[in-house]
């Protein structure tokens, strides 16, 4: 009887080592580096508030630059890629099995390949000289007589980072979306058919949709952590950290300016933790929408 009493704590013991270890431990830390100064060198001296005074009164680059950038960044990235995401695996689940496959393995390849490594294809693309592909492409069609510095220019920066980054990480919600879909049980749709439902647009309002909230939340908290933790692609992309005239700076570069480069440990972690509030407003906002309220 005792040991059946234990044999669940036996179980998740090791994912409790492992989330303490590398989540809970390191997230305290960083809290309470927060309020000290600390150059990764000396010991940590107490500060208290200073660090977030400092960020959101004298540090113009994260209220101009850093912070509007990764809001706008989330903003788009988490609800056109969760959209996309659901309206390609609606798509696909219409089709047989063997198409169905083979298209989902090509949507999702892009995500098997992290958008910093896929950033080297793109960088020849928008390579701002006449051998790029799109400057050779607009040049030879009349479009443009000059190469444009596609990646040095703040007007064209941040849109085309936002591109690579709804293209490569689409994935993880689009697969779980569609596992949702094809497991919906078919008899509610032929239920919603004697009741009067009449199109696959309600069928997908009142029926598909409400049955795969818990999916539907999984991918929302997946993207939403995900464009929060952008910023490697900016960087990937022109080479230096902070990115041309802070086009494409976001919360994620200001920590590894501030902590890798600077080691000012003290403010980046003070950093951290601002991003660490936005993604769990984010993350509310989104279990608010698709938890069950039963």
């Amino acid at each position: 009887m005792k040991t059946k009493k234990w044999t669940p704590y036996l179980l998740i013991l090791p994912y409790a080592i492992l989330f303490i270890t590398f989540i809970a431990v390191p997230v305290l830390i960083a809290i309470l580096l927060s309020f000290t100064d600390f150059n990764a060198v000396q010991m940590p001296r107490w500060i208290g508030l200073t660090n977030y005074v400092n960020l959101f009164t004298q540090d113009t680059v994260f209220m101009r630059n850093v912070l509007p950038n990764t809001i706008v960044y989330s903003v788009i990235v988490g609800p056109v890629g969760y959209i996309l995401a659901f309206v390609l695996a609606w798509l696909l689940s219409q089709l047989q099995r063997m198409p169905r496959t083979l298209l989902a393995l090509v949507i999702y390849s892009p995500s098997m390949t992290s958008g910093v490594a896929m950033s080297v294809i793109w960088r020849a693309i928008f390579l701002g000289e006449h051998r790029g592909v799109l400057n050779a492409a607009l040049i030879s069609m009349g479009v443009i007589t000059e190469p444009i510095a596609w990646l040095n220019s703040p007007d064209y920066l941040m849109p085309i980072v936002i591109l690579i980054a709804i293209w490569s990480n689409m994935g993880l919600g689009f697969l779980t979306m569609l596992a949702g879909l094809l497991n919906v049980d078919q008899e509610l749709y032929e239920a919603a058919a004697i009741d009067g439902i009449r199109n696959r647009f309600q069928e997908a309002v009142y029926i598909t949709i409400p049955s795969m909230k818990p999916q539907m939340l999984f991918s929302a908290v997946m993207t939403v952590v995900g464009a929060f933790q952008g910023g490697g692609i900016g960087v990937a992309l022109t080479g230096s950290n902070p990115t041309p005239q802070y086009a494409a700076q976001m919360v994620a570069n200001h920590i590894d300016d501030y902590g890798l480069i600077r080691y000012e440990m003290g403010y980046a972690a003070a950093v951290s933790v601002v991003l660490l509030l936005l993604i769990y407003v984010f993350y509310a906002l989104a279990k608010k929408l698709f938890t069950e309220k039963d």
